[in-house]
């Protein structure tokens, strides 16, 4: 792609619309009362996924753009667990009987920082408290640098079915230069111990666009981990925003890669991973063919949530923990960002919403064609407005950026069918944007 198209499409600030409209637009207006009022209402026989968001980690990145904190005590994750197993009991008295659940996702953080027995204990809860599916995917955010084998154990125990291991770079430079050391050994070790214990669905998140990176460095740590051929790969570009996150402070911006380095070091992994026998997965995933994810792209099923690309097919998330993010049918809810606050009002016996957003009809068209433009890199924008009874010429017509793109060859659109071509797959969010109704807070270069 030409460098001018780059540096006007490449922008840092674009929402990576994991979910639409963003979190930047939820309001103080949607609180506990009205979740409260959304969870009563959700349909007792239709399937959720829950996630549950552990705020602790053992050591902490300098790059992390999540709300965690640093951990060396059992004290501050004990009485997050009293807390979290409090908000389990307030959401299962609020919803009609035992939700059926077909997804689990523990993220973070790290939610390994929780004792074995402690994780057990709360998943008992959880399945006493909802009617898990037989088939139900358990999957969790793994830091292999704190996993022992009692661990793996455990995890075998509690049913979980995917791991999800942080890796983001194996040059020792570059681990250095954002605070996370962890040799190819150690992780190659993890995996096979998971693997051992039937944990076999492994997943590994790998970064580039960090401080001494190079495209050499880029495909050698994509090589190192196709070694250990993971059933999917996230690779994500590295935020710098240390105006938000001040533990991003730390990095030495004048060893960053510019967005010309970054979009070379994306192509190169991505060549990587194809190359290998990997399917490409919308903007970031790869999975092998055989993965959920691959399956769910090739039938036009894959999701997007605030997970990122999804084989789970649920319209309802049920987040717990601090900062977690649930969709309801009818809009998002986010509980308290700060521990203390979510602390406080669990322990006041209500829910811990300290925020949301009430989903208008053309909120969820418009998510929907952000939603297969993130997924399919193609949209059918006539199908999808008949299908939530909008007429799509005023839609087509009030989204101004779609004709500067097409002027830019990023897209092709015929009759209203607006296609990604391969080679600017990278710049999707920008094409995305022209959706975003709310995007006013982001200028037009």
């Amino acid at each position: 792609m030409h460098t001018s198209l780059l540096n006007k499409y490449c922008d840092a600030r674009l929402p990576w619309y994991t979910i639409y409209p963003t979190a930047p637009d939820f309001s103080a207006m949607v609180g506990v009362q009205t979740c409260e009022t959304w969870l009563r209402r959700l349909p007792p026989e239709e399937p959720v996924s829950l996630y549950i968001h552990v705020p602790f980690c053992r050591s902490i990145c300098w790059y992390c753009g999540f709300p965690t904190s640093l951990t060396r005590g059992e004290r501050p994750v004990r009485n997050y667990l009293a807390a979290v197993r409090d908000e389990i009991g307030l959401v299962a008295e609020q919803v009609p009987r035992a939700l059926p659940v077909s997804d689990v996702h523990f993220g973070g953080g790290t939610p390994t920082t929780i004792a074995p027995s402690d994780f057990l204990a709360l998943m008992e809860l959880l399945r006493h408290r909802f009617a898990f599916s037989k088939s139900a995917t358990i999957a969790i955010e793994i830091d292999p640098r704190g996993v022992t084998a009692e661990m793996v154990e455990m995890l075998q125990a509690a049913g979980i079915s995917r791991a999800s291991i942080g890796v983001q770079s194996f040059d020792p430079v570059v681990q250095r230069s954002v605070n996370r050391v962890q040799s190819e050994v150690l992780t190659a070790s993890v995996v096979e111990s998971l693997r051992q214990h039937g944990i076999s669905r492994i997943n590994f998140d790998l970064l580039f666009g960090l401080p001494h990176q190079t495209v050499r460095s880029c495909v050698d740590s994509a090589r190192t981990a196709l070694a250990m051929r993971p059933d999917r790969l996230a690779v994500f570009g590295y935020a710098h925003v240390p105006s938000y996150m001040k533990r991003q402070r730390q990095i030495d911006e004048t060893a960053l890669p510019d967005n010309v380095a970054r979009a070379e070091q994306a192509a190169a992994i991505a060549d990587t991973l194809v190359s290998a026998g990997y399917r490409q997965i919308g903007l970031d995933h790869f999975a092998l063919p055989n993965d959920e994810l691959a399956l769910a792209q090739k039938t036009g099923r894959l999701r997007r949530n605030s997970l990122g690309y999804s084989a789970d097919t649920c319209k309802t998330v049920i987040g717990l923990g601090p900062s977690a993010i649930g969709r309801l049918r009818d809009g998002y809810v986010q509980n308290e960002i700060a521990t203390a606050s979510y602390h406080q009002h669990i322990k006041a016996g209500r829910l811990a919403t300290s925020k949301g957003y009430c989903l208008t009809a053309e909120d969820c068209l418009r998510a929907a064609i952000i939603e297969r433009l993130m997924c399919d890199l193609q949209a059918d924008v006539p199908a999808i407005c008949a299908a939530h009874g909008f007429d799509p010429l005023p839609l087509l017509d009030s989204a101004d950026r779609l004709g500067m793109l097409a002027e830019d060859g990023i897209v092709e659109i015929e009759e209203g069918f607006i296609r990604v071509k391969q080679e600017h797959r990278f710049v999707i969010r920008a094409v995305a944007a022209a959706f975003d109704t709310y995007l006013d807070r982001i200028p037009i270069n």
